[in-house]
């Protein structure tokens, strides 16, 4: 049996190792132009700022595939036959397969400005987009970033890093307003403002403009305003890299259509990850574009192929990030105006510093925090058990994780919480 998994990214690999650990003697081969050699991809920007080396960024030794029997095919897949079980590649052949699982990720975004394939504008995925803003870097005085999020965070870091003014154009009425409460999307425009970048609120690019030698030089707001630049950072979101299966027999939606075993809709191909789009039968399928959710589907991805009966359970949402030097986590559902939700919420009156529980009655169904560490394990625990909020003030200090000399503020936050509550 010899399996194929185009993309080397963490779905991939971690489909791969857990094959290997249930099958032994099958053949698997993964196929990336990227990279021979899987790399944390959350890492770029601490390889760009200095940090980090690109080996450091590598989780396994050079030699770790060879004794796993995992090969590492360095080219791009240029088509599939799905049907005929047959991939062609960018340096010429075709490879053939008994069974495929696609883990092709996101790509950044493009809403068809005019100049948005000019030199000096790009994303921030992947290793060529790395490569390619050095040689950018070296240009810029001043990038223009379109869009918030956590990518547009990075970049902005990674660029002032380097002395570079930047300037964020961001379409909601505060950073990442879509997706953070007011209170916490505020201390994000403040640190940012307080770093000396720059911030555009309610409204967009609309066109980036050319220097006459086919590069970057200035961008027009929806608003008439001209801003001079020679970066242009495209950030407004990811979505599914489905290119390579447009013109196959595999169906999409926003991403790949998959089921909760991510079998596509050919027999023997699977997809997983940020390209997956699992079918719910809901109101709205499921995408998720997170490190974490895209390890997670991977393990279930290869024990699917490798024979067993089991599906992916989303669980609980988390995410965490850094915004400059704030700190971010979020335990399931946070901002989603769900029906009959209520927020207690508490703010350190002097630091960037929040504790948010969203809950209905009576039970917690969300957890946000801003420069403050909770443990994972405990708030996941909470919401799952559906502990009632009374439970978790009573236990909110067991789930601090700061340092030990870091000050706790639970005795602050407890009462102050309870307050909301009568």
């Amino acid at each position: 049996m010899h399996v194929a998994i185009i993309g080397n990214g963490v779905t991939g690999v971690t489909a791969a190792i857990r094959l290997r650990r249930k099958q032994p003697d099958w053949r698997i081969t993964l196929i990336s132009g990227e990279s021979r050699f899987h790399y944390s991809r959350p890492a770029l920007m601490y390889v760009f700022m200095g940090h980090m080396t690109y080996n450091g960024t590598k989780p396994f030794e050079d030699d770790f595939w060879s004794v796993n029997r995992l090969d590492l095919r360095r080219d791009w897949v240029t088509r599939i036959d799905a049907s005929g079980k047959c991939l062609s590649l960018h340096r010429g052949g075709d490879f053939h397969f008994d069974k495929l699982l696609i883990a092709t990720g996101s790509k950044s975004n493009k809403f068809g400005w005019p100049g948005q394939d000019l030199k000096g504008v790009q994303g921030l995925y992947s290793l060529q987009d790395l490569r390619t803003l050095y040689d950018n870097a070296q240009h810029t005085r001043h990038a223009v970033i379109v869009g918030g999020g956590l990518i547009g965070i990075e970049l902005a870091e990674m660029l002032h890093s380097r002395n570079i003014h930047v300037t964020f154009l961001v379409r909601e009425p505060s950073y990442w307003s879509n997706i953070l409460p007011m209170e916490e999307s505020g201390m994000i425009n403040e640190i940012i403002r307080e770093q000396g970048l720059g911030l555009r609120l309610r409204t967009s690019l609309k066109a980036i403009l050319d220097d006459g030698n086919g590069r970057a030089c200035g961008v027009v707001t929806e608003d008439g305003e001209t801003l001079e630049c020679q970066f242009v950072g495209l950030t407004a979101g990811v979505s599914p890299n489905i290119d390579l299966v447009r013109d196959s027999d595999i169906e999409t939606g926003r991403g790949i259509l998959v089921d909760h075993s991510f079998q596509t809709s050919v027999p023997d191909v699977y997809a997983a990850g940020d390209c997956a789009e699992i079918v719910t039968g809901g109101e709205r399928n499921l995408l998720q574009q997170v490190w974490y959710t895209g390890k997670k589907q991977g393990a279930v991805a290869g024990d699917v192929i490798a024979g067993e009966d089991c599906t992916y359970d989303p669980g609980i949402w988390f995410n965490s990030a850094k915004f400059l030097d704030l700190e971010y986590q979020v335990y399931g559902r946070v901002n989603l105006n769900v029906p009959g939700e209520r927020n207690l919420y508490w703010q350190h009156p002097a630091q960037r510093q929040s504790v948010r529980i969203v809950h209905t009655e009576p039970d917690v169904i969300g957890i946000n925090l801003m420069g403050i560490r909770y443990r994972h394990e405990v708030c996941e625990r909470w919401i799952s058990e559906q502990r009632p909020v009374d439970f978790v003030l009573d236990h909110l200090a067991d789930a601090n994780f700061d340092p030990e000399f870091f000050d706790r503020h639970e005795s602050d936050i407890v009462p102050a919480l309870r307050e909301q509550m009568s």
